[in-house]
């Protein structure tokens, strides 16, 4: 039987899918609710264990599992985190099951799920990107490479946890990534995109949807590469910060204007309307915006810098977007506090993880002005051990990106576990556009 709330009635009781770092900023953003909802998490992580929050046994990708969850739990709302089960078609399990959730049909989400139909898809609209070709075959894909200007992108038409593109510097690299994909198919099969490489700033930019409109969200500052100065192979992202300097409110509505709305408009068309978050990666190019790619969910670690930052009720916000037309009139209130994202990563990664190191010095670190959220970590007896490759993410909140940017990087230095990576020059840019 559920607790009653302060006025009877019993909390709505969420279930949140994942067990990352932008999952354990769901739940702490959720948990800031007014509402004081009844949180779940499926699988979750150590982190969130660590919050009071009951983490079930279930993978966020069992797809039934979640389902018999959620209803034995008797959850008023889902919300998925990752993009794997939304591929795989979890909301329209749960919609079957009579349970609201929060995120696209596997219809919707293939704008994730595959990177040629999202091309397709935005060049119909006329969303501005990149040129670009699709190959099948690795013969034609080689006879391109002999044409194309340098550097060249290439991305795996599948899922590949941000791993599957790759930014050839000359033809014998982009041949050599095409031996990854056609030949050693180390994502599976798959069709390979090959587009052009743009340059400029990049941004990420969040809408809620809710069928029928995108409502955007702050914008955010993302940094993809291992190494400090974009050295390195690509990963899952290694740290953000937000607000953007340059990149005012109206900014951000005439951007989801030109790359969230057509699409949203779009695949309401096409009869598999769009409801949940709309992640478009950016390339704020000489010549204007260019839409990298998008997301299904919410970026990871973008999430980590944008909802410490929201006042609003993100519950209210997420119930909305699963209504057809619920999101009309919103609007999204945010602090005037900056937030800087430093990922901390295990040994070996991207390419591997270590795990089972211990974390130490978490304990030590004021709340109050920083959040630590845990990605890959796990309780081994008393201690706390890395579980992965993006082992935490450490947020400073300031009044100015200096300060944000001083206490995330404080945090960080006070936690240790055997191979520690991170970036040294996250919120960088920032601090240096604002003078602060």
């Amino acid at each position: 039987m559920r607790a009653g709330s302060k006025n009877g009635r019993p909390p709505t009781r969420v279930l949140v899918v994942g067990g990352g770092g932008r999952e354990h900023a769901i739940v702490r953003c959720l948990l800031r609710s007014p509402r004081h909802p009844d949180v779940i998490a499926a699988p979750g992580n150590a982190g969130i264990a660590r919050d009071q929050v009951p983490c079930a046994d279930v993978a966020a990708d069992d797809v039934e599992g979640i389902v018999r969850l959620a209803r034995e739990r008797a959850c008023d709302l889902v919300i998925v985190g990752p993009e794997a089960p939304l591929v795989a078609g979890v909301v329209d399990a749960l919609a079957d099951a009579g349970i609201s959730a929060f995120g696209p049909s596997a219809a919707a989400a293939r704008l994730e799920g595959s990177k040629a139909y999202a091309k397709e898809l935005m060049q119909e609209v006329g969303v501005p990107t990149g040129a670009y070709a699709v190959f099948h075959e690795r013969g034609e894909a080689v006879a391109h490479l002999a044409q194309a200007s340098y550097p060249v992108v290439l991305k795996a038409d599948v899922l590949a946890a941000g791993k599957g593109v790759v930014i050839a510097e000359d033809e014998q690299e982009a041949r050599e990534a095409l031996d990854a994909f056609f030949v050693e198919r180390r994502f599976g099969p798959t069709a390979v995109v090959i587009e052009e490489f743009l340059t400029g700033r990049e941004l990420s930019l969040f809408a809620l949807c809710d069928g029928e409109r995108a409502v955007p969200m702050t914008p955010a500052q993302d940094y993809k590469r291992i190494g400090d100065g974009d050295e390195g192979p690509n990963t899952g992202g290694m740290g953000s910060y937000s607000p953007v300097p340059g990149i005012e409110p109206e900014h951000v509505r005439v951007l989801s204007r030109l790359v969230h709305q057509p699409i949203v408009d779009a695949l309401r068309r096409r009869g598999t309307p769009y409801h949940g978050v709309l992640y478009a990666g950016l390339m704020i190019t000489g010549s204007g915006p260019r839409v990298l790619e998008y997301n299904c969910r919410f970026g990871d670690p973008e999430t980590q810098a944008v909802l410490p930052r929201l006042r609003s009720d993100l519950l209210d916000a997420l119930e909305r977007c699963a209504r057809p037309g619920g999101l009309e009139g919103a609007r999204f209130e945010w602090s005037s506090s900056w937030a800087v994202a430093v990922v901390l990563a295990s040994r070996g990664y991207p390419e591997s993880a270590t795990k089972g190191d211990q974390i130490t010095g978490i304990d030590s670190i004021d709340s109050l002005c920083t959040e630590v959220l845990h990605a890959a970590t796990a309780e081994k007896g008393a201690q706390l051990v890395t579980a992965g490759g993006r082992v935490l993410c450490v947020t400073g909140l300031g009044e100015t990106a200096g300060e944000a940017r001083d206490r995330a990087y404080e945090a960080a230095d006070r936690i240790e576990f055997d191979g520690k990576q991170m970036r040294r020059d996250i919120g960088a840019r920032a601090v240096e556009a604002v003078g602060a």
